[in-house]
């Protein structure tokens, strides 16, 4: 007796737990369709069948937007979009790096502009920054020809890690390089790396050994 009695509580507390969440859910629905369901002690009446929107039809009427809006946290919604679009700051250069067939134009173009021979260039550019525009070393020197910045303002260079502007600063250098070592390409190598005071010191190259394989590096690929 005492077994069917529990029992009996036990079923009619879960059926009254089934029952609420079954009237909490169907509310929530009628309120998407618009169809009204009354309850009334416990008994829910439902409009007739054929003025019930199928799930599909309600997904069919619903906007997208709409839709949306339901699965939503509601919490999200004074969330600021913006927060997650903050724009691309000012100062970050986005174009599209330029190919290594597109840097060895440039580098013909202002070559010939300046009457070096582009040769010597490419063979610099792969020793000082490996046709990397983007390259920056510890030193602070910039883009494909390792431009310092004080230099580089010296030359007329207002953007370093532009690469037509990087290129034609650091072939302006060379030329000036050349012209004052009376066109010596292994004194005007050294002075690039150096510095022209340093190669008038030694009265040639410099005896640094990193000076030193520069230039042996650059004209084995140059040569």
């Amino acid at each position: 007796m005492f077994s069917e009695m529990l029992q009996g509580l036990l079923n009619s507390s879960g059926q009254a737990k089934a029952m609420q969440r079954y009237t909490q859910m169907n509310n929530y629905v009628n309120s998407l369709t618009g169809q009204q369901a009354i309850v009334k002690n416990n008994q829910i009446n439902l409009p007739p069948k054929d003025s019930v929107q199928s799930f599909d039809n309600v997904l069919k009427s619903t906007a997208k937007s709409q839709f949306g809006m339901l699965l939503k946290n509601k919490a999200a919604e004074k969330v600021n979009a913006s927060l997650y679009n903050p724009g691309i700051p000012s100062n970050i250069n986005i174009s599209k790096r330029p190919s290594k067939t597109e840097i060895l134009g440039i580098i013909n173009e202002v070559s010939n502009k300046y009457d070096v021979d582009p040769k010597l260039i490419e063979a610099l550019v792969k020793q000082e920054s490996g046709f990397n525009p983007n390259a920056k070393s510890k030193a602070g020197a910039l883009g494909l020809m390792q431009l310092m910045p004080s230099t580089a303002k010296g030359l007329g260079v207002t953007d370093p890690m532009d690469v037509r502007q990087n290129i034609e600063g650091g072939v302006k250098y060379v030329k000036s390089m050349l012209d004052r070592f009376n066109g010596n390409i292994i004194l005007a190598l050294a002075a690039y790396n150096a510095g022209p005071n340093a190669v008038k010191k030694y009265d040639g190259v410099p005896p640094y050994k990193e000076t030193q394989n520069y230039v042996r590096s650059i004209l084995a690929n140059y040569l």
